[in-house]
Order: structure tokens, then C-alpha cells, then sequence
């Protein structure tokens, strides 16, 4: 199927916006819907990609501009952009496609995605129907789909209904994998994927669909057979409308999940409650009431959420902006491990949403019993005012430097220090010989080598910091003084 031939389709009522002949002649591979700002990771060569552009900032040319160099760098063939978010498409969206070479057409208000979805996904069943091939299963049998719905309303998990969902197909490689690339389920013949590795599968080719449920940009949920010919589109199309209502039903628990875990976070913040009370909210919550745990604060709880879930099912309560991880009643004080391992997940977060996103996470020490809780809440979210883009997570053990530890004071707090401390300095050159001469660990000789500067050009410039902050550089206490001031300033 080709791009002109949904242009024809007077069902649909697509407006081309541009588009050369020869581009709208180019075959059609499969469809993904998506409002990512860059979800070239998650499309393969020949996707038609359809947007309800809800990621668009007007007068941000150059939003428009990395969304549409994704789908070119993807080999997508063409954008479908809706009108009913803005009430048309924008200019600049159309001349980064321009620029870019991908033809862009535009779904009225009164055409669902679906509709879309639907007239390619029945052209390419019809086409593949026409032609020999191994597999001749075109759709989903009907007694497949009966028993998927008796799992589903028996409350079967999504391994399960993908499982059965793909037995009639023989032994294919299936995996159902969030944006993030944290594998959901997988078919029995499917080998195990690391993160990343499912994170860089979209590079690999193979086929992508998307759950159409409701969900954050990190946890979307993506159907992917890394062999394209291993079941017939419109079988997988059918699989994806079944797995996306689980997911709807599973929002819901999620959504009622997090109220206990907020209720538990707000207990941590309120007047210290009675053990027995902490100890109620747990178990609402969905953890022990004894073992050791970890408290975590981050920039976006649903990032926060997704990252949890990639820690191999370990027990959590996530609010809006914090959660309790459980860590077992044997779990050995393992340093720095849980920031180690959410560090080694934050990158797949971060690549998921708005890349000027502000992303951070900050992590508490280790909790033995309920009493450690709020403590570790404070030093989770000491730990995330510390961290910032070259370090976006930070646990409290890695606060082992005085500039680190300086790192978490609010900034407002530091602002007012290094004035008070340095204010009479200035920017010149007496803030200058400070820095160097601490920074040689107050060496007369190194610090005018450094400046280029006589010794005693030195002796007189220290002597006008001394006299104007008030501070004997001769005494450790001052000495730090004035170096946390100049890591404040």
C-alpha cells in the first residue's frame, strides 16, 4: 500500500500538505501512532506515522524541526498529522517536512486514527492474502480470541494473553516492551532482552505496533517482532486491541496504587504518626511492614514509577514525586546499589520524553524497619537538589565532597552564603587569586606561577581578601568558609 492511496480514500478526508509523487508512491511497512518529541527509537523504515501533535509548542520551530528529522532519519514515509488538537497543522511542522523530504497530509477532526490504522492494516491483509507465504493464519481464529477473553476477564497477566495470543502462530518471537525498554512479556521462543537492548531494537528493524492505551511517555507499551514476516499484520493489529484493553483496566489499578503510595509519602512528611499507623499505610500500599527500605524523590513520579519497574518486580509505593522501594528483611546495606542500578535505567527514561525535560533523581540511605523512613525521605530529597545534568541520579552516600554536599543546599540558601561571604570580592581579580590560591592548597609560589604574577603581588592580594570577607587565611575553618562560598556563588 502506498501513502497516495490513503489520499484517495474518500473515507478518511486526508489533506495532502506537501508531498512529491514519487515519495507518496513508496510502500507502506506498518503504522505507528505517536506525541513523542523524538520517537524515531520506536520506528522502523516504511512507517506511516500518525501524530495528534499534542507535543507541539507554538512558536517552537524547532520542536517541529527534531520531530520530523526523527521520522527522516527512521526512513518513515510519511507524517498524518491531526487537526483537532490546534485546530489545524502548523506552518512550521509543514516546512520542517518540506525540508526535511516527508510528505505530510492532514486527518480532519472527524477522522479517528483508527479509521487510519484500519484502511492500511485491511489493504495489507488483502495484499499478503493475494501472495504465497508460510503462514496463512490472517487473523486472529476465533476460538483464539474466545479463550483470550476468558483469561482476561479471569484476570490472566499480559505473559499469559500474549502467549496464547501468539500459540497459533508456531514458535515466533514476540515481546511486549514499554517505551523505556522494559519487556512487559515475551513469548516463550523470544530471548531475553536488556534494557537497552530492547531500547536499540527499533534500529534493528522488525516490526513495531503501538498499544493504543492510555499510558506516560515512558511506559507506552510497544508489540514487537523482531522478524517481520512472522505473522500477518492484521493479526498483530488484533493482538495490540486486546493487550490495550488490559492496559486500560490496568491504569486503573495503577491509578488506585498510587493514592496509597502518596498517602504513605504524606505520612512521612506530616508530624511523625504512631508505628502502628506507618505500619497500616505499608500494607495499604502493598509492602511489609518490616525489612529494610529505600526512599527515592524524583522530578516526575511517573518516571520514577517506570524506572521501579525495571528493578526486577521488587516491591514499591509511588506517589507523585517519591516512592518506598522495599528491599527484603535479609537485604544487606548495599551502598550506593539502588542508585547504581536506576542510574544505568535514567538514560532510556530520559530518551523517551521532552529532551529539555528536567529528570533527576535523588536517593535516600537504607531504612531498617519503619523508623528510618522520614530520614530517608529527607536525604532522598537532599540527594535530588544535589543532582543535576551531569549527574541526573544521586544517592546520599555519594555526597562525599564538601562541593557535593553544597550541591543539595537550595539555591536560594547558597545564593545568600556566597554574597554574604564573597560579596565585597567581586568578580575581578581578588575572587580570582582566592580561587587559585586554594585551589594550590595556598602555596605562595604555585598560586603567582599559576597567575603569572610576583610573590608578592600575591601577599598583597591576599591580604585585601582577608581584610574585606573578614577571614584569616591561616585557619582551616576559614579557609572553608571561603571555599564553600565560592562553590555557592
Amino acid at each position: 500500500m502506498h501513502v497516495l492511496d490513503l489520499l484517495q480514500s474518500d473515507d478518511l478526508g486526508l489533506t495532502l500538505l506537501w508531498g512529491e509523487e514519487a515519495l507518496l508512491g513508496q510502500d507502506i511497512s506498518g503504522v505507528t501512532a505517536t506525541d513523542l518529541e523524538d520517537p524515531g527509537r520506536f520506528l522502523g523504515p516504511g512507517e506511516l506515522v500518525l501524530s495528534g501533535l499534542v507535543w507541539w509548542a507554538e512558536g517552537d520551530p524547532a520542536k517541529a524541526d527534531r520531530f520530523v528529522a526523527a521520522l527522516a532519519d527512521a526512513g518513515a514515509t510519511a507524517l498524518l498529522a491531526g487537526e483537532e488538537t490546534h485546530g489545524g497543522v502548523p506552518d512550521e511542522l509543514v516546512a520542517a517536512c518540506r525540508a526535511h523530504r516527508v510528505p505530510i497530509a492532514a486527518v480532519p477532526a472527524t477522522t479517528s486514527f483508527r479509521a487510519v490504522t484500519e484502511a492500511v492494516y485491511l489493504r495489507q491483509w488483502g495484499d499478503l492474502s493475494r501472495r504465497p507465504t508460510r503462514n496463512r493464519a490472517f487473523a486472529l481464529p476465533e476460538n483464539v480470541r474466545g479463550e483470550l477473553s476468558r483469561l482476561a476477564e479471569g484476570g490472566a497477566g499480559p505473559a499469559e494473553l500474549l502467549d496464547r495470543a501468539c500459540a497459533h502462530l508456531g514458535r515466533v518471537a514476540c515481546y511486549l516492551l514499554t517505551a523505556s525498554g522494559r519487556t512487559v512479556a515475551r513469548t516463550p521462543s523470544a530471548p531475553a532482552l536488556s534494557a537497552r537492548q530492547a531500547a536499540s531494537a527499533p534500529a534493528r528493524g522488525g516490526v513495531w505496533l503501538r498499544v493504543e492505551a492510555e499510558s506516560t511517555p515512558y511506559d507506552a507499551w510497544h508489540l514487537h517482532l523482531p522478524d517481520p514476516d512472522a505473522a500477518p499484520p492484521r493479526v498483530l493489529h488484533e493482538i495490540a486491541e486486546i493487550l490495550a484493553q488490559y492496559r486500560d483496566g490496568q491504569s486503573r489499578r495503577v491509578a488506585g496504587a498510587r493514592v496509597a503510595g502518596q498517602d504513605l509519602i504524606a505520612l512521612l512528611e506530616g508530624i511523625p504518626a504512631d508505628p502502628g499507623v506507618l505500619e497500616e499505610a505499608l500494607g495499604a500500599a502493598g509492602l511489609p511492614a518490616d525489612g529494610r527500605y529505600r526512599v527515592l524523590a524524583a522530578t516526575s513520579g511517573d518516571a520514577l514509577a517506570e524506572a521501579l519497574g525495571h528493578l526486577d518486580g521488587a516491591p514499591h509505593a509511588v506517589g507523585r514525586t517519591a516512592a518506598v522501594l522495599y528491599e527484603g528483611p535479609d537485604a544487606e546495606a548495599p551502598g550506593t546499589d539502588a542508585a547504581a542500578r536506576l542510574r544505568l535505567v535514567w538514560p532510556l527514561l530520559q530518551a523517551c520524553g521532552d529532551p529539555e525535560a528536567d529528570l533527576r533523581l535523588g536517593v535516600g540511605a537504607q531504612a531498617v524497619g519503619t523508623e528510618g523512613l522520614r530520614e530517608s525521605l529527607s536525604q532522598a530529597r537532599f540527594a535530588l537538589t544535589a543532582a543535576d545534568e551531569e549527574i541526573p541520579v544521586r544517592g546520599i552516600e555519594q555526597l562525599d565532597t564538601l562541593a557535593a554536599l553544597l550541591a543539595g543546599v537550595p539555591p536560594e540558601v547558597r545564593t545568600v552564603f556566597g554574597a554574604r561571604t564573597l560579596g565585597a570580592l567581586g568578580e575581578g581579580m581578588l575572587r580570582e587569586t582566592l580561587e587559585v590560591f586554594l585551589a594550590n592548597n595556598c602555596s605562595w609560589t604555585r598560586t603567582a606561577e599559576a597567575l603569572h604574577l610576583h610573590v608578592n603581588t600575591v601577599h598583597y592580594r591576599i591580604d585585601r581578601v582577608e581584610a574585606l570577607t573578614g577571614r584569616d587565611l591561616t585557619r582551616l575553618d576559614h579557609k572553608v568558609d571561603l571555599y564553600a562560598a565560592l562553590h555557592c556563588g
